[in-house]
């Protein structure tokens, strides 16, 4: 029988658990390159770059957790009584490591804050900060946005211009907004002036799939559609549903065995509320659709979120053991069978507001981009199953015969 501990995402971040030797050898380096460039002229900046389960926030629990063991307990280290941060913009994963500083002896859970917070607060003369590291630095946001308080021309630069070391974990296929999109190309131009390294992550530890699912969802994310594999591997199951209820069903199945198995859907259903709750309603399927959490523990650890279902906002960042994803009605297949992307019938408009300084020739494309990396982002949350529904009759029909 499973055991809810074990499924828990502090469980699965804690700095208590064994890193692989590479894993070990990458915290060394980037605490090294901290330590060397502490007390020259900043900001220095150290990127690592990973797909979804890659094992960057991983890397970073333990990179922090031992930035700031050597703050607070070392007086001969170069780090001692500095002020250092561990910054995130996602709601989700700031309570998994709050959560996490509670129950460190050298992490305090005023070290985690968002990006925004902090900013205003150095402006304001309350904090300054040596040390920062960003988890899901793909989500900083890359132009002002006034509705959460950040006044700035983008986030990072923000923070280069007050912070001594930045180490960042970044991946381009999981920008999900207008409001913060980056590419690598974005992020390296910032870079170029300062010291700094980078380090790729190419290993998959989340999803048990062989190379060959892991292969065919980067294509189908990049519009490159082929016959799914027979098989995710020996330990994992990948199944493609023409009932979403009967997906929900095998879901529900699922959780009750091993737990932590979730419905989850792209954008592109009625924004209209219906007893004060979105729907996503595919046949016989009906379930509300939950875009943010507001309670502490973490979406998919609540019990009743298995009658729910799971967004980018809610799901982002954690383990799934398997997922179930509805891609709605934005993802369809056209008479040649290529993968095409309906912008107009894509509901969330948080997702696409205005921004003035990209190439207007360009945005359809970084538009359809955004919707094809929440998919990545949804896809990739399986430890070991994923179960595929799509709205789409032709995808529908495609993915079924095409197995």
């Amino acid at each position: 029988m499973f055991t809810a501990h074990a499924n828990a995402a502090t469980t699965k971040l804690s700095p208590l658990l064994p890193l692989t030797p590479d894993q070990v050898k990458l915290v060394d380096r980037i605490f090294t390159f901290t330590t060397t460039h502490l007390n020259q002229p900043g900001p220095a900046m150290f990127a690592v770059y990973g797909d979804a389960g890659t094992g960057k926030s991983v890397v970073l629990a333990h990179l922090f957790n031992r930035i700031q063991e050597a703050a607070r307990t070392q007086s001969t280290s170069p780090l001692a009584g500095t002020e250092n941060y561990l910054l995130v913009n996602h709601p989700e994963i700031l309570k998994v490591y709050r959560e996490i500083a509670g129950d460190q002896p050298h992490l305090f859970k005023k070290d985690i804050q968002r990006p925004t917070s902090l900013i205003n607060q150095i402006s304001q003369g309350k904090r300054h900060a040596d040390v920062l590291v960003i988890d899901e630095a793909h989500l900083l946001l890359s132009q002002p946005d006034h509705y959460n308080n950040f006044y700035g021309h983008n986030q990072l630069t923000s923070l280069m211009a007050t912070t001594k070391v930045i180490i960042v974990v970044f991946d381009e296929t999981q920008v999900l907004r207008l409001k913060s999109y980056w590419t690598e190309q974005r992020l390296e131009a910032l870079m170029a002036p300062v010291p700094h390294e980078t380090y790729r992550l190419t290993h998959q530890f989340r999803m048990q799939a062989n190379d060959e699912l892991v292969r065919w969802i980067n294509d189908f994310t990049h519009q490159r559609l082929r016959p799914l594999p027979h098989s995710g591997g020996a330990n994992y199951d990948l199944r493609v549903f023409a009932d979403a209820e009967k997906m929900r069903q095998a879901i529900v199945s699922r959780n009750q065995k091993v737990g932590l198995s979730r419905i989850v859907s792209t954008s592109g259903y009625p924004s209209t509320l219906d007893g004060g709750k979105h729907y996503i309603t595919e046949g016989a399927f009906h379930l509300p659709w939950d875009q943010y959490n507001y309670t502490t523990t973490p979406w998919a650890e609540l019990p009743q979120t298995i009658d729910e279902v799971g967004s980018i906002y809610t799901c982002q960042g954690f383990d799934l053991n398997y997922v179930g994803i509805i891609l709605g009605p934005p993802i369809g297949l056209d008479d040649h069978d290529h993968l095409v992307i309906h912008l107009d019938r894509y509901t969330d408009v948080e997702a696409f507001k205005r921004r003035d300084d990209l190439d207007p020739q360009k945005l359809q494309a970084i538009k359809q981009r955004l919707i094809l990396n929440s998919i990545n982002v949804l896809m990739k949350r399986g430890v070991k199953g994923l179960y595929i529904y799509a709205h789409d009759q032709r995808l529908s029909h495609y993915l079924q015969q095409n197995q």
